[in-house]
This record gives C-alpha cells, structure tokens and sequence, in this order.
C-alpha cells in the first residue's frame, strides 16, 4: 500500500500559497485494509476514507468510465491495481493532477509544474470532456488564478461540450455550488468572463449574459455596458472581501437593465422592477439560498433610492426602513448598504470615491430605533392605528434629525 498526498495541496504548496486541505491517495489497497487500520468510510459513490486521528480524506485510487450525461453518469472503479498516474488522469487540469509521496518526491506525469510555471489552465486529457461541471470548474479557478490563462485547446474543448448541450445537463445545486465558490474568490469577475467565452454563461445564467452590450446610462463612460460595470460592481465586493451574499447581490443588481426598451437606451426607467423579477427568476432555478435570495431581492429593488439618500423625503426614509425591515434585521440592512457600495464605487475612476449613503442612512435608523414603538402602542387602545402611529413617530424623528443636521428643509 503507498500513500500520496494528491491535488490542490501539492499545487498551492509549489506556488507558495496557504491550503488547509490535504486530501490523500492510496495505492494498492482494498477498502478491507483501511478499515482494519481505523479509516471511517464517508464516500457515497466511490471508497473515500477519513483518517482515524487527523481526519483527513484518503481515496483508494480510482477510475472513471463514462455512461451517460451529466455530472453522474460515470462509473467508478477502485481496486489495488488501479495506478497513482491511472488516477491523476482522470483529474481535470494538469495543475490539479500532481502527487508528492510522504518523503517529498514530486510525481507529475501531465506536466503540470510546467503549467503553474506558464500560469496555464490546460486539461489532462479528453475525458475532460465527460463532465459538464469541469467548465464551471475551469471558470473558478480563472478567478482564483486571475493572471492565469485558459488553454486554447481548452477553451475550444469547453465551447464543444457546450454546443453539444453537454452543459445543459448539469444540476441546479452542483451550478450554484461551483457559482458560489467562485464568487469568494479575489476576481470573481474572471469566472463569468471565462464561462462567456465558451459559451456556457448564456446556457446557465442567461440574465446576466443578457447585460453584456446593453448601455449604461448617458452620463457613464460609453465604453462600459451594464455588463462590463455589474463585473466590475462584483469585483468591487471581493476587494472589500464582502460576504456571499453582498457578492451575489452584487451580480444580480441590475439584471433588468436587459430589458430596457431600446427607445429609451441608455436610460433605464423601470428597471427595479424588472431586476427583482429576473433575479427571482434565476434564484428559482439554481435554487439559491434564502440569504443569498433574499438580499438581491432587496438590492435590485431598493439600491437606486439607498443612492440617492440625501434626497429622499424623511417619511421615504423610514418607509425604506420598514419594507426592508432594517429595524429587525439591521445587520442585513449593512449587507445591502455593502452591496450598494460596490455598485456605486464599480465605476471607472469611482472606486476610492466617498460614498455617504450609508453613514447617512444608519444615523436616521438609529434615530428610528430610538422611537419608543411599546409606549406608542399603550397610548391608544384602537389597534388598527398602531402601526400608523408608530410610523408617523419614525417620520417625526428622522424629519427633526435632517432639520438638526441642516440636510434639508423642514419637510411636510
């Protein structure tokens, strides 16, 4: 029996970069053998083992044979006879298929050092071609790796499983899965622009396809479409290394810009509306999470009037307080204002530019929060007008809070 320490460890180790993750493969050994030594089996679809002390992953050396679309129709075989190279080929990318064994030595038979060293993404062989998850693989680690390039022969490969509809078989889950993680990544913008170029994006997230060539408004610079600014909005958020749900909201916020009616380009009357249905829409079908779900829902609504905060009306302040339930959920409200941020500053020349939208906004809810709603409520015994007086109150203290900072006038 031989052990290897296999895939990203070995990859992040020859690139100098920090991985927690040691994933392990065993050569010449049978399931029997490993639990005789103390591994607990967890694999579901192939022997994965956890070891009994450091609890880290060791596979019995395996390989895969294709029978049908999609992401599960492979076969697996593990027996002692399967190989270590028999096992890195059925890796994805070169970089991904190396070994070391436990003194250090370097095994790699796909010359994936070479391709660290050219800062290359290149698949291992044409089997490659029998997972449509590996192109959502490929375009994540285009944003992890964001001054690496993809293969030519790849991406060609890549736009042949797309237009054979390979792609189209893939999972709701498996997509926001692979989604997800490369959205946490330093470029996330670098995920969709890989997936665009073969092809994939239009298949798996044709709304946000849908913005790249649409106008932005007048007054922005003409060489930036709505698509080219939501990524750099996206960007913006992993800069800021704002959380998941910002970073979606960040992709999502202006998918109604896509269909704006072409007599009123570049200006987009309306568009909020057709944002929350296009994102409802897309969140339906990867079945994203309702943090994620929820807080696009809010910013594709709501980050036009958050902009424009110092002008709003002190009762619209308090009214988007309350239809965004900032006062229970305050913490979800500072993730909008987030969001928001990286819309405003996702502009060219814009991204060290002051924002006060959000110191302006969180004064006038704490000034909401300070309102005494219980007191309010014991005052009147007609029930029905509770809600309405609580409300004018709000209204009260943030008009008296604007008047005080001389923000604008006394307001009616």
């Amino acid at each position: 029996m031989q052990i290897y320490i296999v895939g990203g460890a070995v990859r992040d180790e020859l690139l100098g970069r920090p991985n927690a993750d040691r994933d392990y493969v065993v050569v010449g050994a049978t399931p029997e053998a490993l639990l005789a030594q103390g591994f607990r089996p967890v694999g579901k679809d192939f022997p994965v083992f956890l070891h009994p002390q450091t609890q880290d992953e060791y596979a019995l050396a395996r390989t895969e044979r294709k029978t049908g679309r999609g992401y599960h129709g492979f076969s697996f075989h593990a027996a002692p006879d399967v190989t270590l190279e028999e096992d890195l080929a059925r890796r994805d990318l070169t970089i991904n298929a190396m070994a070391k064994t436990t003194d250090g030595k370097l095994i790699d038979p796909f010359q994936g050092q070479r391709d660290l060293q050219a800062k290359v993404l290149r698949h291992v062989g044409p089997a490659f071609a029998e997972d449509p998850v590996r192109i959502l693989r490929i375009a994540r680690f285009a944003a992890r790796f964001s001054d690496f390039s993809v293969a030519p022969e790849t991406l060609a490969l890549m736009r042949d499983m797309v237009a054979s509809g390979e792609a189209d078989h893939l999972v709701a889950e498996r997509v926001w899965q692979e989604l997800a993680k490369g959205l946490m990544e330093s470029r996330p913008s670098r995920m969709f622009e890989v997936l665009r170029e073969c092809g994939a994006l239009a298949r798996l997230l044709p709304e946000v396809d849908a913005l790249f060539g649409v106008p932005q408004r007048a007054d922005y610079h003409p060489e930036i479409d709505t698509g080219i600014h939501t990524m750099m909005v996206l960007d913006q958020s992993a800069r800021r290394n704002f959380t998941l749900p910002v970073r979606f909201s960040a992709l999502t916020h202006d998918l109604g810009k896509a269909e704006t009616p072409a007599d009123i380009l570049p200006r987009h009357i309306g568009h909020e509306e057709r944002s929350v249905r296009l994102t409802g829409r897309l969140c339906d079908r990867l079945r994203i999470p309702n943090e994620c779900r929820d807080l696009a829902l809010l910013m594709a609504r709501y980050h036009g009037n958050i902009h424009r905060a110092a002008d709003l009306k002190a009762s619209t302040i308090v009214t988007l307080f309350e239809s965004t339930d900032a006062l229970r959920r305050p913490e979800r409200f500072r993730q909008l204002l987030d969001a928001c941020l990286c819309d405003y500053t996702g502009r060219l020349g814009w991204e060290n530019r002051s924002y006060e939208s959000p110191a302006y906004l969180l004064a006038a809810l704490a000034t909401v929060n300070a309102v005494d709603a219980g007191k309010i409520a014991m005052a009147f015994s007609d029930k029905a007008k509770i809600p309405e007086r609580i409300h004018a109150a709000r209204v009260r203290a943030v008009k008296q809070l604007l008047n005080e900072a001389g923000e604008q006038p006394e307001q009616q």
